[in-house]
């Protein structure tokens, strides 16, 4: 059997998988969580077996050697298959069985803790996760410490001091920044007229909106869950969830543009690819400027909420004596807010550069888990001014951690930069900016799909944002976006 052929009859196992995950976060009885847990690491276990198998690593030595180079996309499916294998042989599957189970409990202990505000609850589950994130670590060998080994599972090619130093600039730079546009808003004092939103309609406008910018209700839905999220379980599967607040339906709005600027990425793969490099996303940070293209660049223009606007004034009876420029005003708003999923654009990365921090602490064994609800507290009183007033608006706000994603969270941030730079190369066309310009958002996608999605996983991060724009990510279109949009 082709590699090929052996990579794609894991894909089906993992996907059954991501079915049974999904269903975990949506519809599964709180009583089965048990068996559920059985189901996934059995599955987990059975994909890396099949990963780590003499006969798959025969079969990719077979496929290398025969190999003439001629089809780049060969090739490039070769070399990532071969980077991944390199990866998976390391770890044995005995522990990826554990490690699944363990991410089941931690889940459920995750959403006990949140939900009582009691950290002690999720802890000792923390810690089994942090011991196998560590495990790994080592198994897998890195340069420098142990989070180079887990950002190289979501960030390919990048290091952590690469982050760090990333980050670092970053920061000095929003810092002032952040604090100009709270003090603005704060000057300004935008509000939305009170609710209730009712859920009905707000599913009924998010479902139109995601449809208007290029979401395929064909191959995809949307439903409800306590933390929203875009999962795949088949090459024309997507789902994407939200979650509904009645006094503000744009919450829920922004939310589904987020997870179906993630679908969009997904749909724009190519389908027959599926399992393999050329048919996967290349990147969390890639991956992460999709949503954030759409939420922020596109979700949160005046150029959208000209088009959209009447429309949400026939949804939602509040708004129609509301202006549109004090809605602009509302959802432009900044504000110190310590829960990171309902920041705004100007705030938003001073949370994930918190997480950063608190993950490498934990991996370098700097702190111990049971220190993370006082060194938490006390990065964000730095940052923000003010410690948050309980665990589940502090440390337990995420759900991250307890699906074992240590590694995970500087993906947000180079998605920003990445989706304010691919933005800005998009609409340099000026067919596409004349066409954002009216709402029309086809032309954009149509860019996205072919600078983007449909090379797959073929190049590293860089290199495809690179070829997309011109150059290597920089900062520098991220932040004359926040600066034009907040100061």
């Amino acid at each position: 059997m082709h590699i090929f052929e052996r990579a794609k009859q894991i894909a089906l196992v993992n996907s059954a998988g991501s079915i049974l995950s999904w269903d975990q976060e949506t519809y599964l009885p709180s009583g089965s969580a048990e068996y559920r847990s059985e189901q996934l690491s059995y599955l987990a276990a059975h994909a890396h077996g099949l990963a780590t198998s003499p006969e798959y690593l025969k079969s990719l030595e077979d496929a290398e050697s025969s190999d003439d180079g001629t089809d780049t996309t060969v090739s490039a499916n070769l070399r990532e298959l071969r980077r991944e294998s390199e990866r998976s042989v390391k770890i044995p599957t005995d522990l990826v069985a554990r490690e699944s189970i363990a991410q089941s409990a931690g889940h459920h202990a995750w959403i006990a803790a949140r939900k009582d505000s009691d950290f002690s609850v999720f802890a000792p589950h923390l810690q089994k996760l942090l011991n196998f994130a560590l495990e790994k670590a080592d198994l897998w060998g890195f340069k420098d410490e142990p989070y180079d080994a887990l950002l190289e599972g979501y960030e390919r090619a990048t290091s952590t001091a690469e982050i760090a130093s990333l980050f670092q600039n970053l920061q000095k730079q929003l810092a002032p920044l952040s604090a100009q546009a709270v003090a603005n808003t704060t000057a300004a004092k935008p509000e939305l007229p009170s609710g209730p939103y009712p859920i009905t309609a707000q599913q009924d406008f998010n479902a139109l909106v995601a449809a208007e910018i290029g979401f395929d209700f064909h191959n995809g839905r949307i439903d409800t869950t306590t933390h929203p999220f875009c999962t795949t379980l088949g090459p024309k599967d997507i789902r994407l969830t939200t979650r509904y607040e009645e006094s503000d339906f744009t919450s829920s709005l922004f939310g589904i543009m987020h997870e179906a600027g993630h679908g969009m990425y997904e749909q724009g793969l190519p389908a027959a690819d599926f399992g393999l490099p050329s048919g996967s996303a290349v990147s969390l940070g890639i991956h992460e400027s999709q949503s954030r293209l759409w939420e922020n660049q596109v979700g949160r223009s005046p150029e959208f909420w000209n088009k959209f606007y009447p429309i949400a004034q026939q949804h939602f009876s509040q708004l129609k004596n509301f202006p549109l420029e004090k809605f602009l005003k509302y959802i432009h708003r900044a504000e110190f807010t310590p829960i990171r999923v309902e920041s705004d654009e100007a705030t938003y990365d001073l949370h994930i550069i918190i997480r950063f921090q608190m993950e490498r602490m934990l991996l370098n064994r700097e702190i111990t888990v049971a220190q993370v609800p006082e060194t938490w507290n006390d990065l964000f009183q730095k940052s923000f001014g003010f410690p948050p007033e309980n665990d589940a608006n502090g440390c337990l706000q995420d759900i991250h951690w307890s699906m074992g994603g240590i590694g995970y969270f500087p993906t947000y941030t180079l998605g920003n930069i990445n989706a304010a730079q691919l933005f800005h190369a998009a609409t340099s066309d000026p067919e596409i900016k004349k066409a954002t310009a009216a709402a029309n958002y086809a032309p954009l996608l149509d860019w996205l799909h072919k600078n983007v999605h449909n090379h797959g996983a073929s190049y590293n991060p860089t290199d495809l944002v690179e070829k997309a724009t011109g150059s290597p990510p920089t900062t520098e279109h991220y932040l004359k976006h926040l600066s034009a949009r907040y100061l």
